[in-house]
């Protein structure tokens, strides 16, 4: 890990129609000590990735959801599940999203078979115990996760209600993009960020599918990443067509961005 900053563990990094690795989520190792889950992914990846790498789901209370699609959310209740049987008494998790977002994973979890019941203070299961807080999130304002660590969200070109996210802590900070096409507003959130976090489909070559589909090329990620002047840049949300070969999406946005460019892994644990 990281001694003086951030360090992030890429837990799931395909597509959503990816059968190859896991989908979408990360652990933000902040310089206070701090995680953060950003993304939920689908299914396990979360528990069976974070425990490869020596993370439990009860390592952290706070996750940051960028939108309501099954690959980057539905884990939540897989995540709950593992919470509540480590540790009855663990404090009910924070998760802080769009409006939409929020209102969709409240149906989500209020499933009837999952034994959870969704009110207005939060979430909680058949014994009365609160194990979520929903936090609908206001776009531009700054929410203070921890004495130390603070994050906001601006809205992306997806579906209704997705999210970027900058997290902030110990001097640096970490923006990722979510799903999105190219999107002039998440170059102003992450003007000057340490690290950009960007999907990237696929090349340009197959723009009209990206188009399609509301994501990015590799270029588009790498034209945010030099209009906003940041640090570094990693590239994930892998199809997998470029899953054993990821050389044309770094070399297409090494083509256009002019820092460092990485493109991540499951399992992978990034320094910042």
């Amino acid at each position: 890990m990281s001694a003086a900053g951030f360090t992030v563990s890429y837990l799931g990094t395909g597509s959503g129609g990816s059968t190859l690795r896991g989908h979408t989520a990360m652990v933000l190792h902040c310089p206070d000590g701090e995680r953060i889950l950003l993304d939920a992914a689908s299914g396990n990846t979360v528990l069976r990735h974070g425990e490869q790498l020596g993370i439990s789901p009860t390592d952290y209370d706070h996750c940051l959801l960028s939108h309501s699609h099954p690959d980057h959310c539905e884990g939540l209740p897989h995540i709950e599940m593992i919470r509540s049987r480590r540790n009855p008494e663990e404090r009910p998790m924070q998760v802080h999203g769009s409006e939409r977002a929020m209102a969709d994973i409240a149906t989500l979890l209020a499933y009837p078979t999952r034994g959870l019941s969704v009110a207005a203070d939060g979430v909680r299961r058949r014994d009365g115990r609160l194990v979520f807080n929903l936090r609908p999130a206001d776009p531009g304002q700054w929410v203070q996760l921890t004495p130390t660590v603070r994050a906001k969200c601006a809205p992306v070109d997806h579906i209704g209600g997705a999210m970027a996210w900058r997290v902030e802590s110990g001097g640096q900070s970490i923006v990722f993009s979510g799903d999105t096409r190219w999107c002039p507003s998440l170059a102003e959130l992450a003007q000057g960020a340490t690290l950009l976090i960007h999907e990237a489909l696929c090349v340009e070559a197959e723009r009209s599918r990206a188009e399609a589909t509301a994501h990015s090329t590799a270029a588009e990620a790498a034209r945010i990443a030099q209009l906003a002047g940041v640090g570094s840049l990693t590239l994930t949300h892998i199809d997998n067509a470029y899953h054993l070969d990821t050389g044309p999406l770094e070399t297409e946005a090494r083509s256009v961005y002019d820092g460092p460019v990485s493109v991540a892994a499951d399992c992978w644990q990034q320094p910042v």
